[in-house]
């Protein structure tokens, strides 16, 4: 109050700022009482009009005394003044308010005529999101009392926080008189909650025993204003109209009474008391807050003034101000909406759309000094104008916390979940208290305090601990695999055996049982199982791009190979026994040349078949993610873009077997002693068992087993037909010769 006082003052010994015009002013009380407040509103615009019938009668006058209060500086908390500034809206008579910062004031529609010179609730409610976040506190408890600046501050402070990832643990509401009962309530409740940090929306006065340390608070950037300390000391009681509430303060701060009936001069007390002698609030304006939101209010106002009077214009006032005998209200509000000055601080007043100054806020810490008495301590500042990034300016090392530690202290539900652990919200809980989940294979999270696993790119896998995505380990059937060793091994038994049985055959070549049913398809034979053994070899190792598209062709045509000498072998046998004279027409029909261009015949469609599809649509290597997510390898297989051809060569396959197990059969039962055809319808029923059960084991294992799988066919059924069709004959080559002669192939060998 005494601050308005002292600009006004100030404002009329300035003769460039109102020359000719002196500023007046009239105080009331609203006691933070909204029908108190509106009581004094009305008190005040009626003794205007009062005024204003008095002062007609006079012929000149250089005052305004005579037109209606052209603005209103006050109220200070937000309750009162919205009552107030939704009474003055419709007349256009401007209220700038120095403390009332509820965000409800922003609504022009509402209060078409308010102004302000401290910032709205809503930029300090983002500094102080912004704070509590960096600091690293996501689980705090509100406190406030029942006016509108603490319910609005509360309510858009937990919106906010909720949006940053904070939950609000608890909020405290204290009544205007709360009771024993209650008081002991809420502290119970403040120590049992697992929230260390309380967000409060109050004035120091409501809450001091919590503020004594250990606390930050949000203030208005604070100045020392020349000569204001001078002019309060210098102020004495008075039984003067307005010195009211000065008396009053007088008889509290030195604890007297009083009474000008007695003593007028007020000489006598004068001696004793003086306000230079003691400490208070009053005289401390090393660094004004509120105060000097008062003062830019009185300033704002003369300036809107100075530009309404035309006060800069060389019209016939000679450089005065305009004198009018009325005015619009409507018309001086414009004129303050558009105030824009620089003050003797270096600070830019003026107001936004929304009658709002620019959001400058210092961060004070309290902090007890060495006599224990709080002391405020700025720590930081919030300009909500400024960059995002460059807001909030804080230095953490000056704060000094609750007991004197330095540390920040920790507020959390639950701790942040380290690297490789997503945060799970327990049901019914806020979402601040989680448990934390190892993140599923494939996943990472490589941060703390992460709410969701990131899944690793194709190809890529999550390490031990989950916090790195690596190139994920390929797999396939390879040499250095147990299972690959013991297939390479078969692999390597089967052809080693063909080997030794070719050397027996050739080394036999001229005894009965090798030239039974001509020898060189016997040889042949043995080399199409040879190539049959060494196909294998191909489906081992990393799959690359030559031996994609040589291993499905090579084990069709070594097999096809195999069975067309099976089938020339068959019918050798069935035209050998069932002609009854040796020689006969049939026979010689099925030479040796015929038998050589059924093998070709035989054989040539699936070459045709194995090189239409390696060049149409050749198989190529695959690297096959779909394992992944159960295996964590990737696997490395040939993949086929003509699926239709490898069931085609099989078919083939599976047509050749076909026809020699049906001609075969019809040949087990002839009168030899070594029947040819029973061995190979033996071969053949193995060889069909193998395949048919081939199918759905190739189809539903997965990975490297498939590869495996086709091996194990290609190796059994290649074992079967030469187990069965060799075997026996070197059986008899070896250890039993007598029986190798020309009568023991005919039956007619008597053991």
């Amino acid at each position: 109050m005494m601050t308005m006082v002292f600009a006004v003052e100030e404002i009329n010994r300035n003769s460039s700022l109102l020359p000719g015009v002196k500023l007046g002013y009239h105080i009331m009380d609203c006691c933070d009482h909204i029908p108190t407040g509106l009581q004094a509103l009305f008190s005040l615009l009626s003794q205007s009009k009062t005024v204003d019938n008095e002062i007609k009668t006079k012929e000149s006058s250089t005052c305004l005394y005579y037109s209606p209060v052209p603005a209103v500086i006050g109220l200070a908390p937000s309750s009162p003044t919205r009552a107030v500034a939704h009474t003055l809206g419709p007349f256009s008579i401007p209220l700038v308010s120095y403390f009332a910062t509820c965000t409800c004031l922003t609504d022009k529609h509402l209060y078409p005529s308010f102004l302000r010179t401290v910032p709205s609730d809503l930029f300090q409610v983002r500094g102080l999101v912004k704070l509590v976040t960096f600091l690293g506190w996501f689980w705090v408890g509100t406190i406030g009392t029942t006016d509108d600046y603490s319910l609005y501050g509360i309510q858009a402070f937990s919106n906010q926080f909720g949006r940053q990832g904070g939950c609000v643990a608890f909020h405290l509401s204290i009544p205007a008189s709360p009771t024993m009962a209650e008081i002991k309530e809420m502290a119970d409740k403040l120590e049992s909650s697992t929230a260390r940090v309380v967000v409060v929306f109050a004035t120091e006065g409501q809450l001091l025993n919590l503020f004594l340390e250990g606390t930050l608070g949000f203030t208005f950037p604070g100045v020392s204003i020349p000569g204001l300390k001078e002019f309060l000391l210098n102020v004495r009681p008075s039984p003067k109209p307005g010195m009211e509430f000065f008396n009053m303060f007088w008889e509290e701060h030195f604890g007297c009474k009083l009474d000008f009936r007695y003593n007028p001069g007020f000489q006598n007390n004068s001696l004793y008391m003086d306000l230079r002698n003691t400490d208070s609030s009053y005289s401390d304006v090393s660094q004004v807050r509120i105060s000097y939101n008062v003062y830019k209010a009185v300033y704002a106002i003369a300036h809107a003034l100075h530009s309404f009077l035309n006060c800069d214009s060389a019209g016939p006032s000679g450089g005065l101000c305009e004198k009018h005998s009325s005015f619009s209200n409507g018309q001086f509000l414009h004129h303050l909406k558009m105030v824009n000055f620089t003050n003797q601080f270096d600070e830019k007043v003026y107001f936004d759309s929304n009658g709002e100054p620019v959001p400058l806020y210092d961060i004070i810490n309290w902090q007890k000094d060495s006599k224990d008495e709080i002391r405020f301590i700025k720590v930081g500042s919030y300009d909500g104008s400024a960059p995002q990034r460059e807001q909030l300016q804080i230095i953490k090392n000056s704060i000094v916390w609750t007991k004197g530690q330095l540390q920040v202290p920790v507020s959390q539900c639950s701790a942040p979940c380290p690297p490789g652990n997503r945060q799970a919200t327990r049901q019914g809980e806020p979402k601040c208290c989680f448990d934390c989940l190892p993140c599923a294979d494939g996943e990472i999270s490589n941060k703390t305090g992460s709410t969701e696993c990131t899944k690793c790119p194709e190809y890529f896998w999550s390490d031990k601990d989950k916090v790195k995505c690596v190139a994920g380990e390929e797999e396939f059937l390879s040499f250095y695999d147990t299972m690959g060793i013991i297939l390479v091994a078969l692999t390597l038994l089967g052809f080693i055996l063909t080997s030794i049985i070719t050397i027996i055959f050739h080394s036999f070549r001229n005894t009965p049982i090798v030239k039974a049913n001509n020898s060189e398809i016997s040889f042949l034979l043995l080399l199409s199982l040879k190539l049959c053994f060494l196909c294998s070899l191909v489906f081992i190792g990393q799959p690359s791009w030559w031996t994609c598209r040589l291993r499905q062709a090579a084990f069709g045509i070594s097999f096809v190979l195999c069975l067309s000498c099976l089938l020339v072998k068959t019918i050798v046998v069935l035209l050998a026994f069932r002609t009854s004279v040796s020689g006969s027409r049939g026979w010689k029909l099925f030479g040796t040349s015929q038998q050589r261009i059924l093998i070709i015949c035989t054989t040539a469609p699936q070459i045709c078949l194995c090189s239409g599809w390696v060049l149409g649509a050749p198989p190529f290597p695959f690297r096959n993610p779909n394992y992944q997510a159960l295996t964590g390898k990737i696997v490395v297989e040939c993949k086929e873009p003509w699926p239709p051809g490898f069931y085609l060569l099989l078919g083939y396959i599976g047509l050749l077997a076909f026809v020699c197990l049906l001609l075969a059969f019809f040949g087990r039962k002839l009168p030899d002693t070594f029947n040819e055809a029973k061995f190979i319808t033996f071969s053949m029923l193995i060889f069909w068992a193998v395949w048919i059960s081939f199918i759905p084991a190739y189809v539903s294992s997965p990975a490297k087993f498939s590869v495996a799988v086709e091996i194990f066919a290609i190796l059994a059924s290649s074992f079967g037909l030469l187990l069965c069709i060799f075997v026996p004959k070197c059986y008899i080559i070896l250890l039993h010769p007598e029986r190798n002669i020309k009568k023991g192939m005919t039956g007619k060998y008597q053991r």
